[in-house]
């Protein structure tokens, strides 16, 4: 059914929107597209005419297409390569959506995106819709077919499981920069124990290559463990740059509302690492490297000006 120019005004006018939403819910930005372009076709096949609230109309359909591609995935993480990891979003992209709030931004911050890995397809809907989105209990009852009650108690469940996995507050962003600049220095200084100050006891550094670019499976816990690690990726060494293909740069930007280290080569995002920074130190690296969740990112950093690197590696 072709459809006419309002009627895809309208469509478009709710796009960044869904694709946020569909990120939030899927951790994947490519993933988010393929499903709001399905949306689009099921609202192209239609008769809108019927259809009173096409922003609700359109949310209910995209969640229900995230809650079964959520359900499949589940079954094909299991024999994911690795550790899985949300891919990552620069500062600037549309795709992080709304950022008004402290909840908002949250919601949408690569820790957060990990922990909802912990959650079952209806508790992570009713969390990104409740915390992220603002709907009421009652319109998100009408979108996944629940009670208002049975909404209300999901999302206190799955506040609560992303709770346990955030036991610190964070600190304000020009402390974090001034600990990524610490931690740069310290990483390239050879010795680890610089590395190890700046660290929390319980942090662990973890990798998704996806079985493309070599990543450890099992993350490195503990302040000694993880400063070893880093120091050792930081070092200078020939095998290194022929296996990535030249000497990158390292630029210091934010990613999902975090501070982050982007590795770039000949314009080419090659590794994005999100740190997880507390008033005790850096709490968790998590880094993405796996090509094919590093596609939307290449995109925008050739989109914009980045400024000088802070250093070159290898």
């Amino acid at each position: 059914m072709a459809l006419t120019a309002s009627e895809v005004d309208r469509f478009e006018a709710s796009r960044h929107r869904l694709e946020a939403l569909a990120y939030r819910l899927l951790g994947s930005a490519s993933e988010a597209e393929d499903v709001v372009q399905e949306t689009f076709l099921r609202w192209q096949g239609a008769d809108t005419g019927r259809i009173e609230v096409p922003e609700a109309w359109l949310t209910k359909v995209l969640t229900n297409l995230c809650l079964n591609q959520l359900t499949s995935a589940r079954a094909r993480r299991e024999t994911y390569v690795g550790a899985w990891l949300p891919e990552p979003l620069l500062a600037g992209d549309p795709m992080l959506g709304p950022a008004d709030t402290a909840e908002q931004r949250e919601s949408v911050s690569y820790a957060v995106l990990t922990l909802l890995e912990r959650l079952t397809p209806n508790e992570r809907a009713v969390y990104v819709l409740r915390e992220a989105f603002d709907y009421p209990h009652r319109e998100i009852a009408e979108i996944l077919d629940l009670t208002e009650s049975a909404s209300q108690q999901i999302f206190h469940r799955a506040k609560k499981h992303v709770a346990s996995g955030r036991a610190r507050a964070e600190i304000d962003e020009a402390a974090a920069r001034r600990i990524v600049d610490e931690f740069l220095a310290a990483a390239t200084s050879g010795r680890t124990e610089p590395l190890v100050r700046l660290l929390t006891e319980d942090v662990f550094a973890i990798g998704d290559g996806g079985g493309k670019v070599p990543a450890r499976a099992r993350a490195f816990e503990g302040a000694r463990a993880v400063a070893t690690f880093m120091r050792g990726l930081f070092k200078p060494g020939k095998a290194k740059r022929n296996l990535v293909g030249g000497s990158p740069d390292v630029h210091v930007v934010a990613a999902n509302g975090m501070p982050a280290i982007v590795v770039v080569l000949d314009g080419r995002v090659i590794g994005v690492t999100c740190l997880e920074i507390t008033e005790q130190g850096i709490t968790a690296f998590r880094s993405q490297v796996n090509p094919d969740k590093l596609v939307r990112a290449t995109r925008r950093w050739a989109a914009g000006d980045h400024g000088e690197p802070v250093l070159s590696l290898f």
